[in-house]
């Protein structure tokens, strides 16, 4: 037994020792600490401790076991761990031992994380003990441990739209897979939080839905009358539930079933006159519904048919428009419009609705006679017809155009124009020859524009055998000619007619017209059924080509200038008269382009107003060469507005007198010295009202605009001088004018018992200055007290009229000297009572009225010197009180100086023959200075028209001119005499 208790007593002194032993050999630090090789971790951002998998804990066999726990251990710093340290570059994270004697530890991050900047951070690791000696050569670290650390996302955004709004458009009547998709971004840094987990339409009540993925779709087919264009509100969630900080504008645009066709046309395009030229298709362009196109071609159409003839054109007179496209005087118009000149186209029914165009018309009963000697044509020399001709349909009978016959007893055609079913027909028959050999008689063309009820202007350039023929400025060549023998020779007249063929008891149906002749009874026939205008024949000279195409061509039409880009690529062709024009190419924002460039023009003065039909036709070709798609039309219309017309005033002297001895003189008697012809256009224009008055203007609707005139310069065609009441009688009396002077200024003079016209497109002050000098002469003045006339000039063939501007003249009779007194107590019978306006003595001198008259009494001189006195002092007073209210009255003041004037042809008065001008002429100054109805007789005779541009004229006149009429307005009959 006391074996056995020294046995355990040994057993306890063993373990005791072996515990001091350890202990003893702790002290020395033999072991390196150890740790996990690799560390997973997760921290939220906004939170600093890390969650560590597995722990953190360090450990060290220089640390006492822990199994004997019934004796007191003391651990040695050794065994401890005294650290951990972290490697790598801006870490932000450290790590921190909670217990050396366990080598527990934690991580933890040194600032707020924010998983958007970095999601993972990975470092390296180590554990130290503390077994530093002094000099530290005992501590020991453990391997390098890698630690992973995940930062942990918090939903701190809300998703945002990658777009401010959205676009669409969609075609009515289709329900689609997918209109278009919206995409919202979330910030956040986790799958969770950055995700988009929904969309949702905020608008109500509309036909349209949204996936999870953002694509929106019509739940049902659209109706583009119904809405032109949805508007939604859409917003996205992300999948922490945040809604989108802003909701999204989505607009869908409902387009209508995809036609092909032009778009931005505008149907109406108002044209201002004087403008220049206007783009017609400014914005248009071509929509072909996505197919792809080979080719492209347009044509462009404005329809001017309804006006005038064809188009907007100068409608001077034919002849006038000869002259001006360089034609020889020669040309003879056979239908003028009527004056009193040219007076064989009177009671012709014409067409006076689209802006005085001479149009006339010919319903198959009626036909004109040419007037002989109007028309000398040889057929032997070239000639040349010209005519503007509407017809249409074609009938079987022949319809005459122009036609010279037989005048009595035979119906022989010697040259015709006619049109016989839709054809032209030129008859010539030529004269009588030597021989009688077959010629060329009938020439034939086959025309669809005779019978195509439009205008066209028709030109034939004869010089026989050979005719050409002018269409619309084309040439034209004859599908036949047919020959015939030379007329025989006879003796008869022939007549040329218009519109009709003149015939000897022909019998044909449609002669509804009979005139009676000599010779038998003849008659019209085959009558014309259409629109003649500007019918001329001009001899012994042929028309070039310019000359033509100038008659044809319009004052109006299309144009285009081609942008330098598109001008290789693209094709652009015009008609002869500019009314279309053809475009074709391959690239469709090139012929967009040059659409866009096409304009409308119209260089006329003053266009004719109203609607031109415009018309684009389009033809689309694909890749197989076929039309693809179907282009409709598109229509529309160019308005010229009504231009600013102009009012023609005529204004000068428009009451005179004159001695008889004037008249009968081989100069005459000019009636025009002062005319003075003024062209004004009057326009409203808005007021500029001042800051102060437009307050008060905003009450008063009449006060907004005012007009206002200005002169203008343009031409006129016809100046018509008639003599009213009787006619001219031309055994005593004439209006003559010089034909050179006529001439020199390019107009033409014809004249007539009924008084003289002026015709040609001329300037205003050219006709201003040949007017100046018509004279009008009488030689048998003694029945005659006075004459007047009326002058009326007008432009565009009588699209513009002036004013009637009459004058009358009064003649100054010189009476026998035994009545001397009675003529004095006569005197004022030659006072008008009309006009307000005495005789004018100007330039009519009385000293040698009667040379051979005899002396009378000195009593009688007494007399007749007071009777004058008398008289003198009576009419003056009355034209005082008529001068004053005439100025109110009156539009033009004309003829002041001539109010004062007076018949002194009975006076003799006493002369002192020493008497100078000069005296004479200070006395007047006098006179005016006290009597202010006769003074300012140069400012009297000054029209309203020309106040301002005829002061310096009249300034500047000799002073001599001025005191001999003066003079002669004073002098008196001395020849009785005696000294």
């Amino acid at each position: 037994m006391q074996l056995r208790k020294y046995k355990h007593f040994a057993s306890v002194v063993g373990l005791v020792l072996g515990v001091l032993c350890a202990v003893e050999a702790a002290k020395v630090n033999k072991h390196k600490p150890w740790i996990e090789t690799t560390y997973h971790g997760i921290v939220t951002e906004n939170d600093d401790k890390v969650l560590l998998d597995p722990p953190l804990i360090a450990l060290d066999k220089d640390a006492p076991l822990r199994y004997a726990e019934s004796f007191e251990v003391t651990f040695t710093k050794e065994g401890e761990i005294c650290g951990f340290r972290i490697h790598g570059q801006n870490v932000p994270f450290e790590a921190v031992v909670l217990d050396k004697s366990t080598g527990e530890g934690v991580i933890r991050a040194k600032d707020k994380l924010d998983c958007e900047l970095q999601k993972e951070h990975t470092f390296t690791i180590q554990a130290y003990d503390c077994g530093e000696g002094p000099d530290g050569e005992n501590m020991k670290k453990s391997h390098k441990a890698t630690v992973h650390i995940q930062v942990s996302d918090v939903n701190e955004y809300s998703p945002v739209f990658k777009e401010k709004s959205y676009k669409a458009t969609v075609i009515e009547g289709k329900k689609y897979d997918s209109i278009l998709k919206v995409e919202a971004v979330d910030a956040d840094c986790s799958f969770q939080f950055s995700q988009i987990c929904s969309y949702e339409i905020v608008t109500p009540d509309v036909p349209f839905t949204v996936d999870k993925d953002g694509f929106i779709k019509n739940t049902e087919k659209l109706n583009y009358s119904k809405e032109r264009m949805y508007k939604l509100t859409v917003t996205a969630y992300d999948c922490g539930k945040n809604r989108a900080s802003e909701d999204v504008l989505v607009k869908i645009n409902i387009k209508p079933t995809c036609k092909p066709g032009w778009q931005g046309f505008n149907k109406r395009i108002e044209y201002e006159p004087g403008t220049g030229s206007l783009a017609l298709f400014p914005s248009m362009h071509l929509d072909t519904c996505e197919e792809p196109i080979t080719s492209i071609q347009a044509n462009i159409e404005l329809e001017t048919s309804h006006i005038g003839k064809g188009c907007d054109r100068d409608t001077y007179s034919e002849k006038s428009l000869h002259k001006l496209c360089g034609a020889s005087t020669d040309t003879v118009e056979l239908l003028p419009a009527p004056s009193s000149s040219a007076n064989w186209t009177v009671g012709l029914p014409t067409d006076n609705g689209h802006d005085s165009d001479q149009v006339f018309e010919f319903n198959g009963t009626q036909a004109i006679k040419v007037p002989e000697g109007v028309v000398r044509l040889t057929l032997k020399e070239p000639f040349t017809i010209s005519v503007w001709m509407r017809h249409g349909p074609g009938t079987r009978e022949k319809e005459t155009i122009l036609c010279n016959s037989d005048k009595s007893d035979m119906n022989r055609h010697h040259y015709s124009l006619y049109v016989h079913n839709c054809r032209l027909v030129l008859l010539l028959r030529q004269d009588p020859e030597e021989t009688d050999n077959y010629k060329p008689a009938e020439f034939h063309w086959k025309l669809d524009q005779v019978c195509d009820k439009e205008w066209h202007h028709y030109l034939l350039n004869v010089e026989f055998p050979s005719v050409a023929l002018f269409v619309d400025g084309a040439t034209f060549e004859p599908f036949l000619v047919t020959e015939d023998y030379p007329l025989h020779s006879t003796k008869i007249d022939t007549q040329l007619t218009v519109g009709a063929c003149w015939q000897e008891n022909s019998g044909h149906d449609n002669e509804t017209v009979s005139e009676p002749s000599t010779g038998g009874n003849s008659r019209m026939s085959q009558f014309f059924h259409g629109n003649l205008a500007g019918l001329m024949i001009r001899s012994g000279k042929l028309e070039n080509k310019k000359v033509i195409d100038c008659l044809y061509t319009c004052k109006e039409g299309l144009d285009v200038q081609l942008p330098e880009e598109v001008a290789s690529t693209v094709k652009v062709e015009f008609n002869p008269n500019q009314s279309s024009l053809t475009v074709e190419g391959d690239d469709i924002e090139a012929f967009d382009k040059v659409m866009q460039h096409i304009s409308y023009l119209n260089s006329r003065q003053f266009p004719t107003p109203g609607i031109r039909h415009l018309r684009v036709s389009t033809t689309v070709k694909c890749f197989n060469e076929e039309t693809c798609i179907s282009v409709p039309d598109a229509e529309g219309y160019v308005m010229v507005l009504q231009p600013e017309e102009p009012k023609i005033s005529l204004s000068g002297i428009d009451h005179f007198a004159r001695g008889a001895a004037e008249f009968e003189s081989p100069e005459g008697v000019t009636l025009f010295p002062e005319l003075r012809i003024v062209s004004t256009i009057t326009r409203e224009v808005e007021v500029d009202a001042e800051p102060e008055a437009s307050e008060g203007a905003e009450d008063d609707p009449t006060v907004q605009e005012t007009v206002v005139s200005e002169e203008i310069m343009h031409n006129l065609d016809t100046c018509e001088v008639t003599a009213m009441g009787e006619e001219l009688d031309g055994e005593h009396e004439t209006l003559e004018l010089d034909q050179s002077q006529v001439q020199q200024h390019g107009l033409e003079i014809t004249s007539s018992n009924l008084g003289l016209v002026l015709t040609g497109v001329n300037t205003m002050a050219n006709y201003e200055q040949v007017l100046h000098l018509i004279r009008y002469k009488n030689w048998h003045t003694e029945a005659l007290f006075d004459r007047k006339f009326k002058l009326v000039c007008s432009e565009l063939n009588g699209r513009y009229i002036s004013n009637d501007f009459r004058v009358e003249v009064n003649v100054i009779h010189t009476a026998n000297p035994m009545d001397h007194a009675n003529n004095a107590m006569v005197q004022p019978n030659f006072i008008n009572p009309v006009h307000h306006a005495s005789v004018d003595l100007s330039g009519h001198n009385l000293v040698n009225a009667h040379q051979a008259s005899v002396v009378p009494s000195a009593a009688t001189i007494v007399i007749v010197v007071c009777v004058s006195f008398l008289v003198f002092m009576i009419i003056l007073g009355v034209f005082r009180i008529r001068s004053a209210h005439q100025r109110t009255i009156r539009d033009t003041e004309g003829g002041k100086e001539n109010e004062m004037d007076w018949d002194d042809s009975a006076l003799t008065i006493t002369v002192n023959p020493m008497e100078t001008y000069e005296d004479q002429h200070s006395s007047e100054e006098e006179e005016e200075e006290e009597e202010e109805s006769e003074d300012g007789e140069e400012e009297d005779d000054i029209t309203s028209a020309e106040s301002e541009s005829s002061e310096d004229e009249e300034a500047g006149e000799p002073e001599d001119q001025q005191g001999t009429s003066r003079q002669q307005q004073l002098e008196w009959d001395d020849s009785t005499l005696t000294y």
